[in-house]
């Protein structure tokens, strides 16, 4: 048994479990010659060694450093990936009315030539805060003992921005007190200084809840990994339009996928279901935050 236990009687407990890992991760992290990022050695884990090819046998290669954002997140993301027990839940929702009232905003904040532009993930935290208040798990982080959970009483959203250099993740701090015209504005000033390489680490420091948009992209549905130490993230993929049926006929409704990963240790599936379900409730109808 490689894991002592620390209980009576010699059981193993859930901290137990939780030492051995964190172990085993210190152990085969990059600062100790080995590369998390690229696979590990496995060691502690009773894994086969990672594959050594020279795959020049097998026809011609480049060889292309990652970038230092990558190199960064790397050992992070498959630090969240081996500690947190993901499960991602999938829901849709109509935001067929949401979509024609921001068009209808952006023409007469054009007409007004004001330079503000919304764009539907503006719209998607401020629905995503009204969900964390109405359901505060989310909106946590267990303490270092694993026995509690820190429930904030603030809202500030990630979302994360693609640059030439990788993946980054700014933050809109205290979300709840900002107007949907505010964070649309500092999201595009976030995504440009992101892009030029300009955002400072406090910038995309605390994080309450972090939501990942690929809508712009393409794809149906896809598994975010959670940003430790935060409990959830939400992914949102290319809205289609699909029939829904009303109850009398179908009807052509603009239905947005949403892809929501929790840590199973705080978030039950029932929780992750309402959370969605109320969610997608809310982005049907934004009259819905006011309440």
């Amino acid at each position: 048994m490689r894991i002592a236990g620390s209980g009576p009687k010699g059981r193993i407990t859930q901290q137990d479990v939780q030492n051995f890992v964190k172990g085993v991760l210190s152990s085969t992290s990059p600062g100790n010659g080995s590369s998390a990022a690229s696979g590990g050695s496995g060691a502690g884990l009773d894994l086969l060694p990672w594959p050594s090819l020279d795959f020049g046998k097998f026809g011609p290669t480049e060889l292309l450093p990652l970038s230092r954002i990558k190199k960064i997140s790397g050992p992070n993301l498959h630090r969240n990936w081996v500690m947190i027990p993901h499960v991602t839940q999938f829901d849709e929702s109509d935001v067929t009315d949401l979509e024609q009232f921001r068009v209808d905003s952006n023409a007469a904040l054009a007409k007004a030539k004001s330079t503000v532009k919304l764009t539907m993930l503006a719209f998607v935290i401020k629905a995503s805060v009204a969900a964390l208040k109405k359901y505060p798990a989310f909106n946590a982080s267990i303490d270092a003992t694993g026995a509690n959970l820190i429930l904030k009483q603030y809202y500030s959203i990630g979302f994360a921005a693609d640059t030439p250099n990788g993946l980054m993740v700014p933050v809109i701090k205290d979300a709840d007190q900002k107007s949907i015209s505010q964070i649309a504005t500092e999201m595009g000033e976030l995504s440009a200084q992101a892009r030029d390489g300009k955002l400072k680490p406090a910038d995309m420091q605390g994080a309450t809840f972090t939501i990942s948009s690929l809508g712009g992209i393409g794809g149906t549905a896809f598994t975010p990994i959670i940003n430790a130490p935060e409990v959830a993230i939400l992914g949102l993929s290319k809205s289609s339009m699909k029939p829904v049926w009303d109850g009398a006929a179908f009807q052509p409704r603009l239905m947005l996928p949403l892809s929501l990963s929790y840590d199973h240790r705080v978030i039950d599936g029932a929780m992750a279901a309402r959370f969605t379900a109320y969610l997608a409730e809310v982005m049907a109808d934004l009259r819905k935050t006011l309440l």
